[in-house]
């Protein structure tokens, strides 16, 4: 079983970068995937990234190139680097962990089994 606490998120301004962290306490990190969804004001949850279990990046096609995604087991802890943010990327960012994709897309939440509480991102002048 594992436990996820975020942080790193904070008021910026466009074009600003902010630096997530997802960090895990419990056993077995080595062996989820760890993901990044986030909800904005009015939308629904959206998939933003993904670190697989052996490193294997992935990301939502909105994030074109801004975002990078990276893992340091031994600190059970994943990051997300977000760049050149956009007004349109404030909201509330949640990081889970998945261990049977079971052929599901990285991005459906449905086979993540532990999440965390949140960290609210906001873009804005």
């Amino acid at each position: 079983q594992l436990q996820l606490v975020e942080s790193g998120g904070g008021l910026v301004e466009p074009g600003e970068s902010l630096k997530l962290s997802c960090t895990a306490s419990g056993s077995g990190f080595d062996y989820y995937a760890i993901a990044w969804f986030r909800q904005g004001p009015g939308k629904e949850r959206e998939a933003v990234s993904c670190s697989g279990s052996d490193g294997t990046p992935y990301f939502g096609d909105f994030v074109k190139g801004r975002f990078a995604i990276s893992r340091d087991n031994a600190k059970k802890t994943v990051y997300l680097q977000m760049n050149s943010l956009k007004p349109e990327d404030t909201g509330l960012y949640f990081c889970a962990a998945g261990w049977n994709q079971n052929g599901n897309p990285w991005s459906a939440a449905v086979w993540y089994d532990y999440w965390g509480q949140g960290t609210q991102v906001t873009v804005s002048t």
